[in-house]
């Protein structure tokens, strides 16, 4: 069985853990997800099955959808609640919808970001969260990602007793973005201490939260014998690349691992190869031949 799970990752369970019930759900252990989710936060957790699990990374490089909360007024060492405080500066008076419309704006577009201490980047063979935990030093990689939009969903509300004002955001983001450190640079900008405080991931790799399906749905169909209609076909985390259906000849190539003029299509980087009607690899064109060659091979099967 080969596809993609749309999941609802819920909340209190490690994307790891997902992962494993899939393996006992499906009963193979090719499975992958494609982009953690902490413990902490729910939503959509695509998990490819089989063949699928050649493509996370075609996933996992799609555009991502996000709405949450920020709190102004402390700040965790995790950079979300899961952590201890490490700062406190209630506010006296609630920032107005244009400075903080003013502040996300900063943090739109190709911007650089420092990951969190307690995240899985390595550095020199280790987790970070792995020196964090130790309580060790280290330089953190600057890393570039893009923000496509940065904005409110509701009014922000303010609590002039704790002097803490919650921002409710929704945010669009490519790969390797840490939700958690946009929150605390929005805090930053405005001169305050921040922390999310609250995150469900609405869409990744082209699968939005109103497909999804938990745990629990996906036993049910196990059950029912209905697996195999819960799955999306494995040419959902290719629908943003031209799908090319070879003839027999070109396929012969194909499963040597051959290269392809395909001249039609020498405008595009990459392409989905089909034979059969079957998502047989992706090819990705190579400037100095002008020919496109294999990138990933999926399915080789007759």
């Amino acid at each position: 069985m080969d596809g993609i799970v749309p999941l609802f990752k819920e909340r209190g369970m490690t994307s790891a853990a997902c992962v494993a019930r899939c393996r006992g759900i499906f009963q193979t252990r090719r499975v992958g997800h494609s982009g953690t989710l902490d413990p902490n936060v729910d939503g959509v957790l695509p998990v490819c099955i089989g063949k699928a699990t050649k493509l996370v990374n075609y996933l996992m490089a799609s555009g991502k959808i996000y709405q949450g909360e920020i709190t102004l007024g402390f700040a965790t060492e995790t950079e979300d609640l899961d952590g201890a405080e490490i700062a406190r500066q209630p506010l006296t008076r609630p920032f107005t919808t244009t400075e903080i419309v003013a502040a996300m704006e900063q943090l739109v577009g190709d911007i650089v970001q420092i990951p969190p201490m307690y995240s899985a980047v390595k550095v020199k063979g280790k987790r970070l969260y792995e020196y964090a935990r130790a309580g060790e030093k280290v330089d953190r990689p600057q890393r570039l990602i893009h923000v496509d939009y940065f904005k409110q969903r509701q009014v922000a509300t303010f609590d002039s007793q704790t002097g803490l004002q919650k921002i409710y955001f929704e945010v669009g983001c490519g790969k390797g973005t840490y939700v958690r450190t946009l929150a605390v640079d929005l805090g930053k900008i405005l001169g305050v201490p921040a922390v999310m405080s609250d995150l469900t991931r609405l869409k990744s790799g082209g699968i939005t939260v109103g497909q999804t399906l938990t745990l629990d749905q996906l036993q049910q169909a196990k059950d029912q014998d209905k697996l195999d209609q819960v799955l999306l076909p494995v040419a959902t985390a290719l629908r943003d690349l031209p799908a090319v259906a070879v003839t027999s000849d070109q396929w012969r190539i194909v499963k040597n691992g051959g290269f392809l003029a395909l001249p039609e299509y020498q405008d595009k980087t990459k392409v989905t190869l089909t034979y059969h009607g079957k998502v047989r690899c992706v090819y990705q064109y190579d400037t100095q031949r002008q020919v496109f060659r294999p990138e990933t091979m999926i399915d080789l099967s007759e």
